[in-house]
């Protein structure tokens, strides 16, 4: 099907002949018979063996392959059940990982069709809506002003088509396109008849038929430079902090521990094993299961909150947002915006000037908007006296938008937009009764009605006509005839005021970026309640060193006439000064501050690209949504974070125990599978954290991430931890003067005993009582310590080289684990009274 030349240089009619289509579109059964061949529209690998890749990385730490090796290697030294026991304890902790990040991808993948990204295509002779994945070569395309273009195309037809191809040539400004034809060999950027998988819209209309899809577009074949990875996360930062933190004790002990036992001449087979599994035992084997399944849970739970989350990873980043900056309206306003009055020159009502303004509204073909909307619905039922013959389509340059009309006896140009921007192009202005005065004369006036206007909280837009010819362009922009405003009003939304305070409550500070001018802006801050509004204008950024802008961007509270491109630099500017900044966008030019931001949020009535571009879609236009959904955040972060505390704190002080028994022991403290066995056992409870419930102290501020308190909490638990470890060893040695098996036996028990019950102890910086854990958490607790309890009286202890222990050796368990109990809950207690500062930040 594809054509031998190439689709630009060709005419529209030859290519739609190679491609066997028409302007009627493809059948659906054609459709469907292409959809089989090409494959869907999407970049994203679609693998058959999807389960494969994921169950096979839960094998990719370096450490279980070399025990993996060594588990192999001493089955041929003859050591074979033990090395199967181990191979098959690694082989079932990797299959709870799979399961439980297999789930969780699964969930996620259904919450994303929820907010699929879609294009309008003719099929059967009928505009219908598609997923863009089912979008196939041949399939002709309707597109305007905010639609992402779905595959590479060859313009059939256009009006004003205005396309960002920032993806491709770097170019900041959009790029203009036409039908026609172009030479061989011209460039990517210059082929003006062509739209390219991965730009969109910005202004304007066509009608396109798709050459390529997928892996066959431009953007396909240089698929792997041009895809960005996302900006690391805090979180993800935290994480990799976390790994590094890790490896350096692991390896340490594990060269320590190996050299040491060598030394003492125990076998150097049993001695390695033994100290591979205790770097096991270290790591958080868990870690990427537990992150996504809590990650995944916040996801449905956000969903049910009507908070859609497209990239996992921004729900810790959603967490710990302490600025949220978004547009005034739809969000902080109710959106539906209201017709005040349409006025003359001099501020009397006029009915030429609201004839105008709803006809210019309602003949333009381009992005439909509210302001539009609430135009024409003043004028319902009125008929039309004009046509619409030429439109150059609104853009967020000149912030304007005007169309040709005609009536059979005249054609006039109206122009409608921002009032600065309607002036500069007009030289008159019409009064009331008729007579034209020079704009200068009139000006002063103008903008004196205007101040007032904005400060009564209206949005005030002027209305421009004059005699034009049928072939009107940008270009006629000119010599424009001033006759008047149309106000519109935007009411707030009810209880914004109130949600506005909740999230300052709550630590998250609102900044407004708003378009509308200053005194718009300033008579919004009055009615939201902000104490001192402070306000910073385009022009005022324009005018600033990059010093004085960092310092006032974090001080101001709304930016007002603000251009798409300072968007993003305000964004820049406060995640520079160390925030983590949430933006909130429904537009076209909202595209570069949501990739800008930590947490782009769109709404699902959004533009393409700006749903396209954001991190989490709402399918409610609320700040309410967005507070319940910081708060699943919140909790999402604090539940991950407890595993860490947990999984650490007990591990490792399990394993430095382990590490110095094995000095003074002649035998191993621990048989490697039993090290292995104790991991998986402690780590099972853990499995449930995600439904655990959060205090409220913890969901109070944002949060944040801190390695030195990791450490610290890892050190200050981990050495409690090992001082009963001790006295576990001392009652085990001096009192049962126990052998190896007894002295394995009796320390395994107390040791997953004593890490499944502290983890009740962890989970929470209150007192334990006082904290409610979840039915699921008890319920694995307990499940574990009947099994660890019964495993020596079972033919699987035996495997294990598990044996029998005295009963009364239970009552000093008991006594243990009582007093290592009541130990953590002082320690606790001291450990926050101590850090208490930086745990509010970081926990």
């Amino acid at each position: 099907m594809e054509p031998t030349t190439a689709f630009f240089t060709q005419p529209v009619e030859t290519v739609m002949q190679q491609y066997n289509c028409t302007v009627k579109g493809l059948t659906s059964s054609e459709a469907a018979d292409r959809l089989s061949r090409f494959g869907h529209n999407t970049l994203k690998t679609k693998s058959s063996a999807s389960s494969v890749k994921p169950f096979l990385s839960q094998f990719k730490s370096p450490i279980t392959i070399i025990l993996i090796a060594a588990a192999i290697l001493s089955i041929a030294l003859q050591d074979v059940v033990d090395s199967i026991i181990i191979l098959v304890i690694v082989f079932i902790s990797s299959i709870l990982g799979f399961i439980q990040e297999k789930g969780a991808a699964d969930a996620v993948s259904r919450l994303l069709k929820i907010v699929q990204v879609r294009c309008a295509v003719i099929r059967d002779g009928k505009e219908i809506e598609i997923a863009i994945e089912d979008v196939v070569p041949g399939d002709i395309v309707i597109l305007n002003a905010g639609d992402i273009i779905p595959g590479d195309c060859l313009l059939i037809d256009s009006t004003e088509l205005y396309v960002d191809e920032a993806a491709f040539t770097g170019e900041t400004f959009p790029v203009e396109k036409r039908p026609g034809i172009v030479p061989a060999g011209t460039s990517l950027s210059k082929r003006s008849n062509a739209l390219f998988m991965g730009s969109h819209v910005i202004s304007g209309k066509a009608t396109a038929m798709v050459v390529a899809t997928a892996g066959a577009t431009e953007f396909g074949k240089i698929s792997d430079r041009l895809r960005t990875r996302s900006p690391e996360t805090d979180f993800e930062r935290g994480i990799r902090r976390f790994g590094y933190l890790l490896m350096e004790i692991t390896l340490l002990l594990v060269i320590l521990i190996f050299a040491t036992n060598v030394l003492l001449h125990k076998p150097v087979i049993d001695s390695f094993l033994f100290s591979l599994a205790l770097a096991v035992g270290l790591t958080p084997q868990l870690l990427p299961a537990i992150i996504s399944v809590n990650l995944a849970k916040g996801a449905r739970a956000m969903a049910q909150k009507k908070v859609i989350v497209k990239r996992l990873s921004a729900i810790e980043n959603f967490g710990n947002m302490n600025i949220l900056c978004s547009d005034k309206t739809g969000t902080i306003t109710a959106g539906k915006v209201s017709l005040g009055k349409a006025l003359d020159i001099d501020g009397k009502e006029s009915s030429k000037v609201l004839h105008y303004a709803w006809l210019n509204a309602s003949l333009q073909q381009g992005f439909k908007n509210p302001v539009d909307e609430a135009i024409i619905a003043s004028q319902k039922g009125q008929l039309h006296d004009f046509s619409l013959q030429k439109e150059v389509p609104y853009d967020f340059i000149r912030k304007r938008l005007t169309i040709s009309v005609s009536n059979g006896k005249e054609n006039i140009a109206i122009t409608k937009g921002a009032m600065l921007q309607v002036l500069e192009v007009c030289t008159k202005a019409e009064a009331a009764d008729g007579p034209l005065v020079p704009i200068e004369q009139a000006k002063q006036q103008l903008l004196s009605n205007f101040q007032e206007l904005s400060e009564q909280g209206f949005r005030a837009l002027g209305v421009a006509y004059k005699p034009s010819s049928p072939n009107f362009s940008r270009a006629d922009e000119i010599d424009m005839i001033f006759i008047g405003f149309i106000t519109l009003f935007d009411p707030l939304k009810p209880g914004v005021v109130d949600t506005i305070g909740k999230l300052e409550d709550m630590g998250v500070a609102l900044k407004v970026i708003t378009g509308d001018n200053a005194l718009v802006a300033k008579s919004l801050g009055k009615q939201v309640g902000f104490e001192t509004t402070s306000i910073l204008t385009g022009d005022d950024i324009r005018n600033m060193s990059n010093a004085a802008f960092r310092q006032k961007v974090v001080e101001t509270q709304i930016f007002a006439e603000i251009e798409p491109n300072q968007k993003d630099a305000i964004i820049l500017a406060l995640k520079n000064t160390g925030h983590v900044v949430g933006f909130m966008g429904d537009g076209i030019n909202d595209a570069g501050a949501l990739h800008a931001a930590d947490v782009g949020i769109s709404v699902d009535t959004a533009v393409d690209v700006a749903k396209e571009s954001a991190d989490l879609v709402l399918l409610d236009q609320d700040l309410a949504v967005l507070r319940d959904g910081i708060l699943e955040g919140r909790k999402t972060f604090a539940n991950t974070m407890k595993y860490i505390f947990m999984a650490t704190s007990a591990n490792f002080g399990n394993m430095f125990s382990m590490a110095g028994a094995s000095l003074f022991l002649n035998f191993l403290p621990l048989l490697p599978k039993q090290i292995l066995l104790t991991n998986l056992l402690t780590d099972l409870p853990e499995t449930t954290i995600a439904t655990d419930q959060v205090d409220a102290v913890m969901l109070a501020k944002p949060q944040a991430w801190d390695i030195h308190f990791i450490k610290r909490f890892m050190v200050t638990f981990g050495i409690l931890s090992s001082v009963f470890d001790y006295i576990t060893f001392a009652v085990l040695l001096l009192i049962l003067h126990a052998q190896e098996a007894s002295f394995q036996t009796g320390w395994f028990i107390e040791s997953v005993i004593s890490a499944s019950l502290i983890v009740l102890i962890v989970r929470t910086r209150l007192p334990f009582y006082k904290s409610k854990p979840s039915p699921y958490l008890v319920g694995t607790t307990l499940a574990v310590i009947v099994f660890v309890l019964a495993l020596p009286y079972t033919p699987l202890g035996n495997l294990f080289g598990f044996t029998r222990l005295p009963f009364f050796f239970f009552g000093w368990i008991v006594l243990i684990v009582c007093g290592y109990a009541i130990s953590a809950e002082m320690c606790k207690r001291w450990f926050y009274s101590k850090f208490g500062g930086e745990i509010a930040r970081s926990f």
